[in-house]
């Protein structure tokens, strides 16, 4: 069973940056694609961002192409995500996800395992 752990949400004001970490643990890391998700209150959680196991390839939302970068260290067993001039529509719990192939896409179905979520609030 994989455990996801999300970290290093907070509050930021408009135009700053932060970066959110998602620690797996349970299983084998670099066999698993990953995403980030995030839902906002009274709205469905929505695709951010995918990457492949290997790292070679990721996918983006339109909504964060270009000020927010997915990343993953397979001998860290950790995901990142950096998030640059954040904006109050930004504002949302966060979600890592993890899927049982080499790449997966922006579906919320296509998901096998999930964390708790850390929340990022960005103020105007």
């Amino acid at each position: 069973q994989v455990q996801l752990v999300e970290s290093g949400g907070g509050l930021v004001q408009a135009g700053g940056s932060l970066r959110l970490s998602c620690a797996a643990s349970g299983g084998t890391f670099s066999r698993f694609a990953m995403a980030w998700f995030r839902q906002a209150p009274g709205k469905e959680r929505e695709f951010v961002q995918s990457i492949s196991w290997s790292g070679s390839s990721t996918n983006s939302a339109d909504s964060v192409k270009g000020r927010f970068t997915i990343s993953r260290d397979n001998a860290k067993n950790t995901l990142y995500l950096q998030m640059n001039r954040l904006k109050p529509e930004d504002t949302a719990v966060y979600y890592c996800a993890a899927a049982r192939k080499s790449y997966s896409g922006p579906g919320v179905y296509e998901y096998d395992y999930w964390g708790q979520g850390t929340q990022v609030t960005v103020s105007s």
